[in-house]
Order: structure tokens, then C-alpha cells, then sequence
């Protein structure tokens, strides 16, 4: 699992360690004679990025100075931190003998909860320089750590007849409203609805991704891609899928994507041929809903992509780790951007509010047998890498999506049929068919295939599938289908 340096308790050789690599988004160098102004803007956008170390009594290489008096440095940060608006308040900085000499070393820590500024001045810190915020990034920060979150604004334009009322129905039936309850109440305190002065009622951002007819009418950025490669890296032959809607839907659709083509092998245990995927399906799962709940929606012009190539997947989510949330941490807390989307995400079935899905996606690739998920920030986001095993087994081909870059059937593999374990019934048979053409089946899909058997036969013929580790059941309620596990 990829992390970040804790600064807390450096050694005098880490901390040398870190300066060698000169200065960049967390690693500030400024000289002894530096004014405090100059130090209270490089604390300011470090507190506004992701935190970090300011070293002082260093040249702009990183060379310790001469006559550096540390208590004196101390107290000069700690007048700047004054400077700030509001103050920072910082960890006590610490002054480690480095073998050229001495210099001190002060933490801003990552997440803080408020924006920073001095005499009005907003700054941010990228590759190893401060500047200005613009104003998209100011307008995102105020409302990442601001009271009320972007999913709670109102969307312009946007009426109660842009919303889908059979789906607000379905959902509000799984989580057993009550009829005599008022449906835009409910909404209401959901998020998804807000009530203007004059008694209007409009949708939210999180009232259209969630329940709109059209959602990327108004947030066209507001999609997965999703991109099948034949090797290991990008080239011209490839699947594609363009995925909108609701994000439910979508969350539906991705996976469906993925489990159609992941490469699947095929072992046997004694008299029983097993099938196995290219990667556990959970994991899969927890990375995209992850990705479609905690990405910044802010963000134009980019959306939600998973890319899977010939040894690894990569799931990446518009805007970095919000909040107080940082690499280092990213086990054991807990911060939701977007509260009303994980909500209701959660009460459909996809995303536990508690958490702990990290936890369960290194374990269940430890257990599978794979490396462990690498978590990356970038530039403006954040990525999931998952890596298969080196040598897969018999693979199936891509299939599903569209192929675009590639003339038909260009290096394109035939898809091998899904392998099926014995002693099991001739509908089941034709489930798993139903599955391997359409990619997923729902219990009114199995009754359609077999209008002649009762609703309990068909749960049980699921429920024996999932049983048998060959289904993975998606979804509450209504709401169920079920995929190739």
C-alpha cells in the first residue's frame, strides 16, 4: 500500500533523506534571513494543500547555513502562524543535527479544517512552488471544508420535473417509507431536495445524480469510462464503454463491464472444474463505488475511469483525498465529500457507511493470492491500481463494450464459454448462459427464461449459485441481479 511520509519523530537521516530530493508540494526550503510574511504564505499554502515540512536555515538547495539559531527560527514560525487568517496552530518544530549543520524542521499538518490566508492572500503549494488559488480551486476548497458540501447546492435550471419518480418510489419502497410520510420531506432530509423562501422546491446536485431522468444534461462530467486493452499498455485495439445515468446505474453498469471482461481461467479440484476471475469481484466492486461516491464533483471535463489492461486495472476519481483523509491514514479514517450520495448509496446496498473497505480489499487480494491494491494521489485525483497475476490461466477474450481504434475482430480472441461445474440443473444451465451473453440476470430475467417454475424455485436456484461461488449477488431488494463471480 503506497503512503506518505510522517513527519512526526523525523530522524536527523530521514529527515536528509526527504531534503535530497530537493522541494516540492510538501518540502519547503527557506533561508535564515526569511521574513515572516515569507514564511506565514509557504505555512498558508501548505495548510491549503496537502500539508507538509517547511526547513529553515537552508539555501534554495537545501544547504544548511551558517549561524542558524534554531530558538530563534521557532519563534519567528511561530509569529508567522499568528499572521495566518485564521492563526495556525502548528506541531512544536524540531531542530535535528544534520551532518552539514543545523536547521529546523516545521510541520503543517495535512487536513486541517479550514482555509488559510494572509492579508487576504490565498496560496496553495504545487511542484515545489507557492501560488495563488484560482478560482475554481478557492470555490471547491470553501466547499470541501466549508459546512455545506457541493452535492447540497442547488442545480440551475434544474425543476422537480427533471427527477425520475418511479425510481424515487423504488428507492423509497427498499427503505420502507412510510406511506403516510411526505415523499419531498423525505427528500428533503435526504439532501436531495432543498426548499427555496417562496416555498419552491429544487433538486440538489445530489438530488440529480442520484434520482435525475437525465443527469448528464446538467453534469456531463458525471460518467465512468470504461477502457479494455489487449496489453499492458494503451494501444489501438480496445473495448470501450461510455457509461451515464443515475450513478447507481452506473455502479451497475461498470461492474458488469468489468466482470465481462476480465479474463477467467480454469482449474480442477478433483472431479470439479472451477472457474476463476482475473480479479475478486468484492474488490472490484468496493474501488468503484468508492471511486462514483468520494469523487469530487466539481470537477469539469473529467469523470470516473477504469482502464484494464493485460496485468493490472486502474480506477481513477476526479480530485485528491478529501478532507482530513491522507494516504497515511487511509485505513483508519473516515470522511465523506459527498454525504447525501454515500447515504443513499448505502441504503441501496452499495457502500457501508461505517467503512473498514480498504481493510477488505487488501485482505481479500492478500487472501486471493494477489498484490495488494496500490492507493495513489495525482495531480488532481486519485487512483486504485489493482495487478493481476503475472501468468493467468487460460484466458477468455474482450468481449462486450465497443470496440473502437480497430477494424472487426482485429487481434480480438474468441471468448471461451464459461466453464460449468457438474450436478447442475438444466435451468441453471441456462442462467449461466443468460449471464455469459448478457453479462449479468436478474429473478425477472430467470422467470422470463423459465415462465413455468414458481418465484421460490428460482431463489433457490440463485441462492445455489451464489452458493456454489460461482454468482455474486449485486444489490437489495428489488434492486438484485446477479453476476459471474
Amino acid at each position: 500500500m503506497a503512503v506518505r511520509q510522517r513527519y512526526a519523530g523525523l530522524s536527523a537521516e530521514e529527515l536528509q533523506q526527504l531534503m535530497d530530493a530537493g522541494p516540492n508540494d510538501r518540502m519547503a526550503f527557506l533561508g535564515v534571513k526569511s521574513s515572516q510574511r515569507a514564511i506565514a504564505e509557504t505555512l498558508a499554502a501548505l495548510a491549503n494543500a496537502n500539508g507538509g515540512l517547511v526547513v529553515l536555515g537552508v539555501t534554495g538547495k537545501g544547504v544548511p547555513q551558517a549561524d542558524v539559531d534554531p530558538a530563534a527560527l521557532a519563534e519567528t514560525v511561530a509569529q508567522a502562524a499568528r499572521l495566518t487568517d485564521p492563526p495556525l496552530v502548528l506541531p512544536s518544530p524540531h531542530a535535528p543535527d544534520l551532518e552539514k549543520g543545523k536547521v529546523l524542521a516545521a510541520e503543517v499538518p495535512a487536513g486541517l479544517p479550514h482555509i488559510f490566508s494572509v492579508q487576504g492572500l490565498f496560496l496553495t503549494r504545487t511542484a515545489g512552488r507557492n501560488r495563488p488559488l484560482t478560482t475554481p480551486e478557492l470555490r471547491r476548497l470553501l466547499l470541501e471544508r466549508g459546512d455545506a458540501g457541493y452535492e447540497a447546492q442547488i442545480v440551475d435550471g434544474a425543476s422537480m420535473d427533471d427527477l425520475d419518480e418511479k425510481r424515487i418510489v423504488r428507492y423509497l419502497d427498499q427503505v420502507s417509507f412510510a406511506a403516510t410520510e411526505d415523499i419531498a420531506q423525505a427528500l428533503i432530509a435526504r439532501g436531495c431536495l432543498t426548499q427555496r423562501g417562496d416555498g419552491e422546491l429544487q433538486p440538489t446536485v445530489g438530488g440529480i445524480l442520484l434520482f435525475g431522468l437525465n443527469p448528464q444534461r446538467f453534469f456531463r462530467s458525471a460518467e465512468i469510462i470504461c477502457v479494455r486493452y489487449t496489453g499492458k499498455d494503451m494501444g489501438d485495439e480496445f473495448v470501450r464503454q461510455d457509461i451515464g445515468g443515475t450513478l447507481a446505474d452506473q455502479i451497475r453498469q461498470a461492474e458488469a463491464f468489468v466482470a465481462s471482461n476480465m479474463r477467467r481461467g480454469m482449474k480442477i479440484t478433483g472431479f470439479t472444474r472451477e472457474e476463476t476471475a482475473e480479479y475478486p469481484m468484492p474488490v472490484v466492486r468496493e474501488a468503484i463505488v468508492n471511486a462514483v461516491a468520494h469523487r469530487d464533483y466539481t470537477v469539469r471535463g473529467e469523470g470516473v475511469r477504469i482502464l484494464m489492461f493485460s496485468d493490472r486495472m486502474e480506477i481513477y476519481s476526479p480530485g485528491r483525498l478529501p478532507g482530513h483523509v491522507t494516504l497515511e491514514n487511509l485505513k483508519d479514517e473516515r470522511y465523506s465529500r459527498n454525504e447525501s450520495i454515500v447515504a443513499v448509496l448505502s441504503d441501496l446496498g452499495y457502500i457501508e457507511r461505517l467503512g473498514y473497505g480498504i481493510d477488505r480489499m487488501i485482505t481479500t487480494m492478500q487472501e486471493t493470492g494477489l498484490p495488494e491494491p496500490i492507493f495513489a494521489e495525482t495531480a488532481a485525483g486519485f487512483q486504485v491500481t489493482l495487478y493481476s497475476r503475472t501468468e493467468p490461466a487460460t484466458a477468455r477474450g474482450l468481449r462486450g463494450g465497443t470496440r473502437t481504434g480497430a477494424p472487426d475482430n482485429a487481434g480480438a480472441d474468441e471468448p471461451l464459454p464459461a466453464a460449468t461445474p457438474p450436478f447442475l440443473n438444466e435451468r441453471q444451465e441456462q442462467a449461466l448462459a443468460h449471464i455469459a451473453e448478457h453479462g449479468r440476470i436478474t429473478n425477472s430475467d430467470y422467470q422470463a427464461l423459465i415462465p413455468d417454475v414458481s418465484a421460490e424455485t428460482i431463489r433457490r436456484d440463485l441462492a445455489d449459485l451464489v452458493e456454489r461461488n460461482l454468482l455474486l449477488r449485486i444489490g437489495e431488494k428489488r434492486a438484485t441481479y446477479y453476476i459471474l463471480k
